[in-house]
């Protein structure tokens, strides 16, 4: 069960602490302050509250300027929100990092080798690591990626690792993101609002820098370019359109990378090349972006009712004509029954333990882990296999009776829809609230890019955090927000 908080009152601007054990990245737990925030925090001694104040009040303002908003589906009607930012930062030292990054590094090589692996021979399987039916059965699984050889062998372009903390060196993954991650535009929108409103901070502070990420990108992109381009490689961002709750981030790419951001419909396939209208004909794209979802990519191929996508682009794909970032069918590597074998997976591609701990997972498939779950539910926390956003799971401590029997009842009907985790303590930072600081519960998503020329961990990545007290739930569309997260120069 979830430790209850007792609060008390500390700091001159009203430092929050809980005498719960979680661990806290600032005070740790026996409120001592930690080594990578004494810089910061020695200046916010000397801050006054008021300015404090006004400077959120002023990022709140910028972000609703800038249009930094998304999209809250699943109501009568989609809901545009402001995302919510916190204008203390979350601080990691370089050390830190340093184990985090080549343990992600691990991670996201062996998911491309695995990847390839059930696309192909899938020795995985016949070496008995992974049973059969988690990918026969599979939804994500497509057939039709079956034998194909993706330019340059990459399957994962782009690769947001999901890391929660429950101590000083115990990071462990929540979930994997291989098909669309999303979240790296708040990523870098948040370090220039904190540049813009506070630059003394990172002359005090040796913080590494974010800013490049889309000039990496557009490189990395152009590093996985197909053999049938001619010259510098066209990059383009395929967009489901306006309405898409990320549409905000796949016009900030575009800009950023200084390339076209497109719509299926405009596109078509001209001479065995996907080429893009523009005002002088149609130009051929050597790299497509693509924030579509696999079964609107090509109505010929997967749903032949959508309208986002291209005609025959998978056919101009096999053929070698085209990469698509991230690569069709990379999806299977999102699930999280796939998951709880990620450390035999990581094992069997580069023969190492795994740098990276995962949550230990119960698969309801399996008759001995549904029935363990059942008996549980109210110790746990239980999701779809396929789920995102924070939609479709249950926070057992947290659920009413009436949730849990709901859920029960869910679990009982598609029991092979769910896995279960114990409800771990999440390390907390502070956020700057009415009375000061408090802590709050956060996660982690690193964004890696991935090419021929190797492996591209971003220092830091997004860190969401629950601004509700208490709260374990850190996607924006179920009331969290973000905060600038920095990597010191050690």
């Amino acid at each position: 069960m979830l430790p209850r908080n007792v609060m008390t009152v500390g700091h001159k601007l009203g430092w929050i602490m809980s005498e719960a054990k979680t661990f806290d990245e600032m005070w740790g737990r026996e409120q001592e302050l930690r080594g990578p925030y004494s810089q910061f925090n020695e200046w916010f001694c000397a801050e006054d509250p008021a300015r404090l104040r006004a400077k959120q009040r002023e990022a709140d303002q910028l972000f609703r300027l800038t249009g930094i908003t998304f999209n809250v589906y699943g109501r009568r009607e989609a809901e545009e929100r402001l995302i919510p930012f916190d204008i203390i930062p979350r601080i990691i030292s370089g050390s830190e990092w340093y184990r985090l990054s080549r343990g992600i590094e691990q991670r996201v090589r062996a998911i491309n080798a695995f990847i390839h692996d059930i696309y192909h021979k899938q020795e995985i399987i016949k070496a008995g690591r992974i049973p059969v039916e988690m990918i026969s059965r599979n939804e994500a699984f497509l057939p039709q990626m079956i034998g194909v050889a993706p330019p340059g062998g990459i399957y994962t372009h782009i690769v947001g690792i999901d890391l929660v903390r429950t101590g000083p060196g115990d990071f462990f993954v929540l979930e994997d993101n291989a098909r669309t991650p999303s979240g790296v535009s708040y990523m870098l929108e948040n370090r220039e609002t904190m540049l813009q409103m506070f630059p003394e901070l990172f002359s005090q502070n040796r913080v590494q820098p974010v800013q490049n990420y889309p000039l990496n990108l557009r490189r990395s992109l152009a590093a996985s370019a197909p053999s049938a381009t001619n010259g510098t490689p066209v990059v383009a961002v395929l967009t489901p359109g306006i309405y898409n709750s990320a549409y905000f981030e796949h016009a900030f790419l575009a800009d950023q990378m200084g390339v076209e951001l497109v719509e299926g419909h405009d596109l078509k396939v001209v001479n065995g090349r996907v080429a893009m209208r523009t005002t002088k004909g149609y130009t051929p794209i050597d790299v497509l972006y693509r924030r579509v979802d696999d079964d609107f990519l090509d109505p010929l191929n997967f749903n032949p009712d959508s309208q986002l996508g291209v005609p025959g682009i998978m056919d101009v794909y096999r053929a070698g004509g085209i990469t698509i970032a991230n690569a069709p069918g990379t999806g299977i590597a999102d699930d999280k029954a796939i998951y709880s074998y990620m450390p035999e997976i990581v094992e069997f591609y580069t023969g190492e333990r795994p740098l990276l701990k995962n949550v230990p997972t119960y698969r309801c498939s399996e008759a001995d882990d549904l029935a363990y779950v059942l008996d549980n539910l109210s110790d746990l926390v239980v999701k779809e296999v396929h789920g995102s956003g924070g939609y479709g799971m249950l926070i057992g401590p947290a659920a009413s009776k009436k949730e849990l029997e709901r859920f029960r009842a869910k679990l009982k009907a598609r029991p092979g829809n769910y896995i279960a985790q114990p409800t771990l303590s999440l390390s907390t930072v502070p956020i700057f609230s009415r009375t000061g600081m408090a802590p709050r519960h956060v996660d982690l998503r690193p964004f890696v890019l991935v090419s021929p020329e190797g492996v591209n961990v971003t220092p830091g990545g997004l860190t969401r955090v629950a601004l509700k007290k208490g709260s374990l739930v850190v996607n924006s569309s179920q009331g969290g927000g973000t905060k600038d997260t920095w990597v010191l120069e050690d």
